[in-house]
């Protein structure tokens, strides 16, 4: 009876220790299941995130980013931004990009310090966040009085997978308003009404004037990317100036 006891252990202790499907797999400092099921191969994204993603027999990259966790080596930035001349306050963030092709780009309004579409850009322009209550709130400007609060777009159907973000001078409120939390120094996003398989997953997606528009991606990372879109995470960072 004692063994099978032990095998019944043994194989429940393998069952915890495999990601689910889409679920994180690796990147620095990755503590959690490093293998994914039959079929599902643990795809490097950046440094700090690998993914399961459909293909593959289920095993784990073979390279380890820096820091630990399975993931890959950490990507080259071929940015050329600026550094930042603001000096971050204290309790604020700023929020950047972490990969190519958007390499420590910093969180802002698209028009600076002004309610209008959440972008990222370069560290000289960077704004500087805090959550609190559920709210993403950008810092009001020298001789300003008004924050800027994130508000998300609603879905319109169950075919619009990224939402758009935006600054407003009220705080997001009503249906569409969601949760903001720092899991780490990751910014996520969660909302009851949508299930993601990942509440941290970002698009970044260029206009015609070039404006790198910030998108809440509601599917998978990494897979199935809209045309003309890139993959992003973003980060606290909390440097005293915006660095490149």
């Amino acid at each position: 009876m004692a063994k099978y006891l032990c095998l019944a252990a043994l194989g429940a202790t393998v069952l915890a220790q495999t990601a689910s499907d889409y679920g994180q797999c690796g990147g620095q400092g990755w503590s959690g299941p490093t293998t994914c099921p039959s079929g599902w191969t643990c795809t490097y994204s950046n440094a700090y995130y690998s993914q399961c993603l459909p293909g593959g027999s289920g095993s784990s990259p073979t390279t380890t980013a820096s820091g630990g966790g399975s993931g890959g080596t950490t990507p080259t930035s071929t940015s050329s931004a600026a550094g930042g001349t603001a000096t971050l306050q204290t309790g604020w963030n700023w929020i950047r990009a972490v990969e190519d092709p958007n390499f420590h780009q910093y969180l802002q309004s698209e028009v600076l310090n002004t309610a209008s579409t959440a972008v990222l850009g370069s560290p000289s322009t960077a704004g500087q966040f805090q959550v609190s209550n559920g709210q993403l709130i950008q810092n009001a400007p020298a001789g300003s009085s008004n924050m800027l609060y994130a508000v998300v777009e609603g879905r319109a159907n169950s075919t619009v997978m990224k939402l758009g973000m935006s600054w407003s001078t009220a705080p997001a409120s009503g249906d569409n308003a969601g949760t903001f939390v720092f899991s780490g120094d990751t910014l996520e996003w969660s909302i009851p009404t949508i299930s993601r398989p990942q509440d941290n997953a970002w698009l970044v997606c260029p206009d015609a004037d070039g404006n790198k528009l910030l998108y809440i991606n509601l599917g998978p990372y990494n897979y199935q990317t809209p045309p003309g879109c890139a993959d992003e995470t973003i980060h606290a960072y909390t440097g005293a100036t915006a660095v490149s």
